[in-house]
């Protein structure tokens, strides 16, 4: 397996000491650099370009917009490991762009798990915590939603059901019969046309679109 480059952004020492040390320990990740500000993990990303990030929300500077420049210019993946516990910065971290939303407070494994379903193009947010921000998006995405019907072409429409039943990136292109990079394709296609800043947004309007679906048809 291929080796994972992962920065670490944390303003309290012993945490970046911490990380450092469970994920030295973790193959495939390798720890390329450490920083403690918004402004420090923008000069590494642009610098270094690691494939992952894990940062804390609360540091000096702008970290939601750092988040948004990360996955903009460097297009990394981004997984906040918090003890902000409110869903709405969890909302915020992720309509900024970040992939992943952690409790500090998690198990080593949990962490690693996370790190490793973010690399891979799948989005992870803590088990416990996973349904208050789920419902904090469908109230957001509901209002997006609430302006004309989308139209969704044929591959679309499979996509958006496998996604639905819980298939992952690469399930869908195994199912399918297409390549894991098409599928990521269409993801960034459906972002744009269920007005959807990540993957949990497409999830959550797709359940709206299948419901309004579903009542017409009734009617």
């Amino acid at each position: 397996m291929n080796s994972v480059s992962v920065a670490l952004i944390d303003d309290h020492p012993l945490m970046l000491a911490g990380l450092t040390d469970i994920l030295s320990k973790q193959s495939p990740f390798i720890v390329t650099a450490t920083g403690s500000t918004a402004d420090e993990a923008l000069e590494i990303g642009l610098k270094l370009k690691p494939n992952v990030f894990i940062v804390d929300l609360m540091m000096p500077g702008n970290i939601f917009d750092t988040i948004t420049k990360l996955v903009e210019k460097v297009r990394t993946k981004i997984l906040v490991f918090t003890a902000m516990t409110g869903s709405d910065y969890a909302v915020r971290a992720l309509n900024a762009g970040a992939s992943g939303y952690v409790l500090k407070g998690s198990s080593a494994q949990e962490l690693i798990q996370a790190i490793a379903t973010v690399h891979r193009g799948d989005m992870f947010i803590t088990p416990a915590f996973a349904c208050k921000v789920i419902e904090e998006l469908k109230i957001a995405s509901l209002r997006k939603m609430a302006g004309g019907e989308v139209k969704l072409s044929i591959r679309e429409g499979q996509i958006i059901r496998m996604l639905l039943r819980g298939f992952t990136n690469r399930q869908i292109a195994t199912d399918l019969r297409i390549g894991e990079k098409t599928v990521k394709n269409y993801m960034t296609i459906l972002m744009q046309k269920l007005n959807a800043r990540n993957r949990l947004e497409v999830l959550i309007a797709a359940q709206k679109l299948e419901g309004s679906r579903d009542a017409a048809l009734r009617h």
